[in-house]
C-alpha cells in the first residue's frame, strides 16, 4: 500500500488570538497635518508640565492657583487646553482609523476562538472526572495496604530490637550477678550504655516488658556508677594509673566521662576551699584546742582570751599543716587523674578519653583546680590580715614559717608530679601566685624586721645626742639582732634577699648615725700631743664600725654572691665612715712625717772631711722623723691596734693597719724621691745618707708596720742604698735598678753630673715640696718628659760652647730613660 505522499503545508494565517498578541510599534505621537505634539508645547508649559509629573496632586495645584489670586484665568487656560487635547485625539483617530478598525476585527476573531476554547476545556475536564472516579477506589485499597505493611514492618522491627534489648539485659544481670570482686565493670558498663542506646533510638519506651527491663537495666547502672566511682577514688588516692583508668574507662562506656570528671573537679576545688577555710576558722581552733580560752572563746576580733593565746597559736600552725597536706594530695590526685586521661584511649574506638573530657581552648584540670585554690587562699589571707589582729601577729612574726610552708607545699607537689614527658601540675606562673598570697604578710614582717632593727640602731645612735659614744653590749646587741633576723631566713634564698635590703637599709641608718657622730676639726687631727677626748671617740667609733663590718661581712659569706651584692652598698657605706674616722688623723700624721723628711734639701751632704764620715748620730731631720714616729706609735696607734702581734703580725688587714700600710709605704718612697733628689752628693754625704735609710728601716718597721711586708717600697729602699755607692760606669748594668722607680735613678744621676746640668727642679725653680706635688700628679713618662729637656738643654750648652766631649752621666740617663721607663712596674711609681 502506497504511502501518501506528504505535501508541504501552507502557511496558516494567523489567528486572531496571534494578532492580539503581535505588539504594535506605537509611533511618535504627532499631529495630523505632522506637525509637532502638544505634549511637548506642554512639557515646556509652566502650568501644564505639573500635569505630565507622577507625583501630580490636584489638590496642592487648585490651592496655589487659588492662594496666586489667578484662579479665573487658570481655568479659562485649562479650558483651552482640554479643548486643544479633544482636538488633537479627535485628530489622532481619523489618522489612524484604518488600523483601529483592524484591531477591532482581531478582537472579533479571538472572541470566537476563546468560545471554541471553552467547549473543548469543559470537555477536557468531563473526562478527567470520569478517569478520577474510575481510580480512587483503587488508589483507597492501595493506600490502606501500604500503611498496613508499614505497621507490620515497624512491628517486626520493635519485636527485633525489644528480643535483643532483652537479651542484652538478662547478660547484664548476669554479669552484676557475678562476684564483685571479678566483675568486669567496664564490660558491664558498655552493654548497660548499649541497651539503653537502643531503647532510646529505636523508642521502646513504653512497652511493659521493655519498661520493666529499664528498671533493671537502670538500677544496675547505678550500682556500676557507684562501683566505679569507689574504684577511680581510689585510685585517684593512691595513685594507682590501673584503678584510675579502669574507672574512666567505665564512665566512657557509660557515656557520662565528662560530667563525672567536671563533677569530680568541682568536688575537689570544693574540698581545697574548704581546708583553706576551715585552716583559719578561729572559732574552730577555740574548739579544738581545749576551749582554753576563758569565757567567751575568741573574741570578735578573732583574739583569743588572756591565756589562750599559746595554744590558739599552736593550734592555728596545725591547722595551716594539716591544710598544705590536704592541698598537696588534692593538686597530686587531679593530677594523676590528668595523666591517666592523657594516656589511655579507648580500646575500641582508640579515642584519647582527655579529648572527650576538654574541648580545644579549655584549661587543663590541674589550672582549674589551682585556680579555685589560688583565689580561695588569698582571698582567705587578705580577709584574716584585715579581721583578725591575733592571726596577723602570728602570721606576720612566723612569716618565715608560713612561707616555708608554702614553699615546702610548691617544692613537694613539683617534686611528686616531676615525671618525663608529663606536664608539671603547676606552672612556675602558679607557684608565683600562691607566694604573692601571703605576700600582705610578707610586707608586715619586712616591716616589722626594719622597725625593730631601726628602734634599736635609734636607741643606740640617738639623734639628739651627738657626744655620747655607745658601749660594745650595744654594738653587741646590734650585731646579734641582725644575725637573729639573717637565721631565720636563710633557708630561703628569696626571703633572704628580701631581709638583707631591709638589713642594707639598717645598716645605712647606723652609717649616717654614725658619721653624724664623728669629730673633726683641728682637735681630731692633732699629731703632736696626746689623743684627744674626740680623738679617742673617733677610735672607737671606727673599731665599733669595724667589728659591725666584719661580723656582717662573716655572716653573708656563705651565702650566694647575690646576698653579698645586696649588702655591698651598706658595707661600704659602714667601711667609709670608719675610714674617715680617722683618715684625717692619719693624713696629718703622715704631712708632718713628709714635712720631716722635706728637711733633708737642709742638710749639708756634699761635705767632704773624716769627721763627717765617723759621725754615726743620725740627722736632725731622721731624729724628728723618729720622735714623731714613736710618739704617733705610743698615742694613737697603740690605741687603735692594741695588738700589734694580732693586727699586723698575723696579717689581719683591718682599716688601721691598711692605713698603716699605706703610711708606711708612703714614708718609705717619699724618703728614695727626696734622697734621690739630694745634690751634691760626696762621699761622706754617701755614708750619712746610708745611715739615715738604715734609721726610717728601723723607725718604721718596729713602730708602723714590718717593712719586710711592704713589697716594692720596701725593695727599693734595700736596692736604693748600694746604688748611690756603685760607680756611675757600673750603673747602666746593676740589677739593682730593677727594684727602683726610673725617676729615682734618673733624679740621683744628676747629682753626679756638672753643674750645667740642671735638674727639672733647679730648671724650673720649684720648692722641693711643689715638685713633690708634680710628681705626685704625672707618671713616669710625663716625668722622663720633664729630665729629657734638662738633658737637651745640657747638650744644647755643651755644642754653643764647642765642647766635644758630654759628662758620662748624660749617654747613662739617656739610654736609662728611654728603657727603664717602658719598662718599669707601676707598683715602683712613686
Amino acid at each position: 500500500m502506497a504511502r501518501p505522499a506528504i505535501q508541504k503545508a501552507s502557511p496558516t494565517p494567523p489567528s486572531p488570538l496571534q494578532k492580539l498578541s503581535t505588539p504594535t510599534v506605537a509611533s511618535t505621537p504627532t499631529t495630523a497635518t505632522g506637525g509637532a505634539s502638544p505634549l511637548d508645547a506642554f512639557a515646556s508649559d509652566p502650568t501644564f508640565s505639573a500635569f505630565l509629573s507622577h507625583s501630580f496632586d490636584s489638590t496642592r495645584f487648585s490651592s496655589a492657583a487659588l492662594s496666586a489670586g489667578s484662579a479665573a484665568s487658570t481655568a479659562e487656560k485649562l479650558q483651552d487646553g482640554i479643548r486643544l487635547l479633544e482636538k488633537q485625539l479627535r485628530s489622532e483617530v481619523l489618522h489612524r482609523h484604518s488600523d483601529l478598525l483592524n484591531q477591532l476585527s482581531s478582537l472579533k476573531d479571538a472572541d470566537s476562538a476563546l468560545s471554541t476554547l471553552r467547549a473543548a476545556v469543559s470537555s477536557l475536564q468531563s473526562s478527567v472526572r470520569r478517569v478520577r472516579s474510575e481510580i480512587a477506589d483503587p488508589h483507597r485499597q492501595i493506600k490502606s495496604k501500604t500503611i498496613q505493611l508499614s505497621n507490620l514492618h515497624r512491628t517486626t522491627d520493635l519485636l527485633q530490637h525489644s528480643i535483643r534489648a532483652i537479651r542484652l539485659s538478662k547478660k547484664l544481670r548476669d554479669l552484676a550477678s557475678a562476684d564483685p570482686d571479678k566483675l568486669d565493670l567496664a564490660k558491664a558498663a558498655q552493654l548497660h550504655c548499649e541497651i539503653l542506646s537502643l531503647c532510646s533510638e529505636n523508642d521502646l519506651a513504653g512497652i511493659d516488658i521493655i519498661n520493666e527491663e529499664l528498671a533493671s537495666v537502670s538500677e544496675i547502672g547505678s550500682r556500676l556508677r557507684s562501683d566505679a566511682m569507689k574504684v577511680l577514688e581510689r585510685g585517684m588516692d593512691g595513685l594507682n594509673q590501673a584503678e584510675v583508668g579502669t574507672g574512666l574507662q567505665v564512665f566512657y562506656n557509660l557515656g557520662e566521662l565528662r560530667q563525672t570528671v567536671d563533677a569530680l573537679i568541682n568536688k575537689y576545688k570544693s574540698q581545697c576551699v574548704k581546708s583553706v577555710s576551715v585552716a583559719l576558722d578561729m572559732k574552730a581552733i577555740s574548739a579544738s584546742s581545749g576551749g582554753g580560752f576563758g569565757p567567751g572563746g575568741i573574741r570578735g576580733s578573732g583574739t583569743p582570751q588572756i591565756g589562750g593565746g599559746a595554744k590558739a597559736k599552736e593550734a592555728l600552725w596545725q591547722r595551716m599543716g594539716t591544710c598544705m597536706d590536704e592541698i598537696h594530695s588534692i593538686v597530686v590526685a587531679v593530677w594523676h587523674l590528668q595523666r591517666v586521661l592523657s594516656k589511655k584511649r579507648d580500646p575500641f574506638t582508640h579515642v584519647l578519653l582527655l579529648d572527650e573530657v576538654m574541648q580545644e581552648g579549655d584549661p587543663m584540670l590541674t589550672d582549674r583546680v589551682w585556680e579555685a585554690l589560688v583565689r580561695s587562699f588569698a582571698s582567705q589571707m587578705k580577709s584574716t590580715f584585715t579581721a583578725s589582729s591575733f592571726v596577723k601577729e602570728i602570721f606576720t612574726v612566723g612569716y618565715p614559717k608560713l612561707f616555708s610552708m608554702v614553699e615546702n607545699l610548691l617544692e613537694r607537689i613539683s617534686r611528686d608530679t616531676d615525671v618525663k614527658g608529663v606536664l608539671p601540675a603547676i606552672s612556675s606562673e602558679g607557684k608565683d601566685q600562691m607566694i604573692a598570697a601571703i605576700e600582705i604578710f610578707q610586707t608586715s614582717f619586712l616591716a616589722l624586721c626594719l622597725g625593730r632593727l631601726s628602734d634599736l640602731v635609734n636607741t643606740v645612735f640617738p639623734v639628739s645626742s651627738r657626744g655620747s659614744v655607745p658601749s660594745k653590749e650595744h654594738i653587741a646587741r646590734i650585731i646579734l639582732r641582725i644575725q637573729e633576723e639573717i637565721e631565720a631566713v636563710q633557708l630561703d634564698g628569696r626571703l633572704t634577699l628580701l631581709v638583707l635590703r631591709e638589713i642594707g637599709k639598717v645598716l645605712l641608718l647606723l652609717a649616717q648615725r654614725a658619721e653624724y657622730q664623728v669629730s673633726t676639726g683641728p682637735e681630731a687631727r692633732q699629731v703632736t700631743g696626746p689623743a684627744t677626748p674626740l680623738q679617742l671617740k673617733n677610735f672607737t667609733l671606727c673599731q665599733y664600725l669595724q667589728e659591725i663590718h666584719t661580723r656582717i661581712s662573716s655572716m653573708v659569706a656563705g651565702l650566694p654572691a647575690i646576698a653579698s651584692d645586696v649588702l655591698s652598698p651598706a658595707l661600704g657605706a659602714i667601711y667609709g665612715i670608719a675610714c674617715d674616722s680617722v683618715t684625717s688623723l692619719f693624713q696629718a700624721m703622715l704631712d708632718r712625717l713628709e714635712s720631716c723628711i722635706l728637711q733633708i734639701h737642709e742638710q749639708n751632704f756634699g761635705v767632704l772631711g773624716m769627721d763627717a764620715a765617723m759621725d754615726n748620730n743620725a740627722s736632725p731631720y731622721m731624729e724628728e722623723l723618729q720622735k714623731s714616729i714613736i710618739h704617733f706609735r705610743g698615742e694613737f696607734l697603740s690605741r687603735l691596734l692594741p695588738s700589734k702581734t694580732n693586727s699586723i703580725s698575723t696579717g689581719t688587714e683591718t682599716i688601721c693597719t691598711q692605713l698603716v700600710r699605706t703610711m708606711a709605704s708612703r714614708v718609705l718612697i717619699f724618703f728614695i724621691r727626696h734622697a734621690s733628689l739630694v745634690r751634691p752628693l760626696s762621699e761622706s754625704g754617701k755614708l750619712r745618707m746610708a745611715r739615715d735609710m738604715a734609721e726610717l728601716e728601723l723607725a718604721v718597721g718596729q713602730n708602723l708596720f714590718p717593712v719586710e711586708q711592704l713589697g716594692a717600697p720596701y725593695r727599693a729602699l734595700r736596692a736604693f742604698r748600694p746604688v748611690i755607692f756603685l760607680e756611675t760606669s757600673q750603673l747602666g748594668a746593676s740589677p739593682l735598678l730593677q727594684d727602683l722607680p726610673p725617676s729615682v735613678i734618673l733624679h740621683h744621676l744628676y747629682s753626679r753630673g756638672p753643674d750645667e746640668l740642671q735638674s727639672p727642679l733647679q730648671r724650673n725653680k720649684l720648692t722641693p715640696l711643689q715638685y713633690s706635688l708634680w710628681l705626685d700628679s704625672q707618671g713616669e713618662d710625663q716625668i722622663w718628659r720633664g729630665i729629657k729637656a734638662t738633658l737637651d738643654d745640657y747638650a744644647a750648652q755643651i755644642k754653643a760652647r764647642g765642647d766635644k766631649e758630654f759628662s758620662p752621666v748624660y749617654p747613662l740617663m739617656l739610654r736609662l730613660g728611654s728603657s727603664l721607663t717602658e719598662n718599669a712596674p707601676l707598683s715602683q711609681k712613686p
